[in-house]
C-alpha cells in the first residue's frame, strides 16, 4: 500500500473509533444525570440509529411477558407504548426469547420468524440489526436497527449495538432503584457486602 493511501485508511480508522467513543460518551453521560428514564431512552436510540447511518432505532423494554415499544428514533415516533408483541412474535421476540443478536442483511421481512406490524413503516425496510437489553443476566428488553436498503452488517457495528444495548440495560437498572437507597451516602458497604450477604 502506498503510504499516502496508509495515512487516510489510518485516518479514516481513527476518525472511526473518534465517532464510536463519542456515541459511548453520550450514552454514559446518561448514567450521571438526573433525567426522566423515557427521555435518556429516546436519545440512546437516536445516538445510535445516527451513528450506524440507520433510518429506525427501536427499543422495546419487557413488561408483564409482553415487549412493548419504549423509544423510537425514525419515521414513526408515535408507536411508542402502542406496539407490543409477545416472545414468541417476530424477529424481536426471538432475539429476547433466544438472548442473541440477529443480523439480516436484506429481505428481512421474509424470514419466517417475521411479523408485521400495520403501524410500523420500518416493516418494510431490509436490513435489520438487534441486540438483546441484558441486566445481570436478565432480558428486559430488545434494540432494533434497521436500514431502508440492504446493507451488510460489519462486525464493528454488531459491536456497537451489543454494547449499546448494555448501556441501555445500566440505565434501566439505575431507574429501578429505590430513591432513598440512591440518596444513601454509604456506596462502598453496598459494593463489599459478602455475597452471601445479598442472597439472604
Amino acid at each position: 500500500m502506498e503510504p499516502v493511501a496508509k495515512a487516510k485508511d489510518l485516518e479514516a480508522q481513527l476518525q472511526k473509533a473518534d465517532s464510536e467513543l463519542r456515541l459511548l460518551q453520550q450514552i454514559s453521560r446518561y448514567f450521571a444525570k438526573t433525567m426522566p428514564l423515557a427521555d435518556a431512552l429516546r436519545q440512546s436510540v437516536r445516538h445510535a440509529g445516527e451513528f450506524l447511518h440507520a433510518e429506525s432505532c427501536l427499543l422495546y423494554l419487557l413488561s408483564e411477558g409482553e415487549l412493548i415499544l419504549c423509544a423510537a428514533h425514525g419515521p414513526n415516533p408515535g408507536a411508542v407504548g402502542e406496539v407490543r408483541l409477545r416472545l414468541d412474535e417476530g424477529l424481536t421476540g426471538w432475539v429476547a426469547r433466544e438472548r442473541r443478536l440477529l443480523a439480516i442483511s436484506r429481505e428481512a421481512f421474509h424470514d419466517p420468524r417475521f411479523k408485521f406490524f400495520r403501524d410500523l413503516p420500518e416493516d418494510t425496510f431490509e436490513a435489520f440489526l438487534s441486540a438483546p437489553v441484558i441486566v445481570r443476566n436478565r432480558v428486559v428488553g430488545v434494540i432494533n436497527v434497521q436500514h431502508r436498503q440492504a446493507h451488510a452488517h460489519s462486525g464493528e457495528e454488531m459491536e456497537v449495538i451489543n454494547t449499546v444495548g448494555e448501556l441501555i440495560g445500566g440505565l434501566v437498572a439505575i431507574a429501578c432503584l429505590d430513591q432513598e437507597r440512591l440518596e444513601r451516602p454509604d456506596f462502598a458497604a453496598l459494593a463489599l457486602r459478602p455475597a452471601f450477604a445479598s442472597r439472604a
